[in-house]
């Protein structure tokens, strides 16, 4: 007979809301950007740097709670290093220029959080 964790029942729900916050993510960057081209005040205000910081702190912890805990209880470490490089490249895409024209920063914000909600899948799969 096996025996269950019970606090593991609830480990997997972080993964979720973390995948669903991470596609909240890109339907900002995608919006802002889009927003930004049509409408300068509101794209200026969506792309108001706060917003980045608090939101990738946010993701930082988030990760390191939810594919930290997955390293405990599954042994794997490859959900946390695929994180862990979404959230690198997340925090590396802030640093690009907030260009209209270019969108190099939306492009490697969205990598960075498709890697790192890849993380949190992969998470989610080993946990359950």
């Amino acid at each position: 007979m096996t025996t269950t964790i019970p606090s593991r029942r609830w480990w997997p729900g972080l993964d979720r809301l973390a995948i669903g916050l991470s596609g909240l993510c890109v339907v900002h960057c995608v919006a802002s950007a889009v927003l930004l081209a049509m409408l300068s005040a509101a794209g200026a205000m969506l792309l108001n740097p706060i917003f980045h910081e608090v939101g990738l702190a946010f993701a930082i912890l988030l990760g390191a709670f939810a594919l930290g805990r997955g390293i405990l209880d599954h042994g794997y470490v490859m959900p946390a290093a695929m994180g862990a490089l979404g959230l690198g490249i997340m925090a590396g895409a802030m640093s690009l220029p907030h260009d209209a024209g270019g969108g190099a920063e939306t492009l490697w914000t969205v990598v960075g959080v498709g890697l790192l909600a890849f993380g949190h899948d992969l998470n989610r799969r080993a946990t359950a």
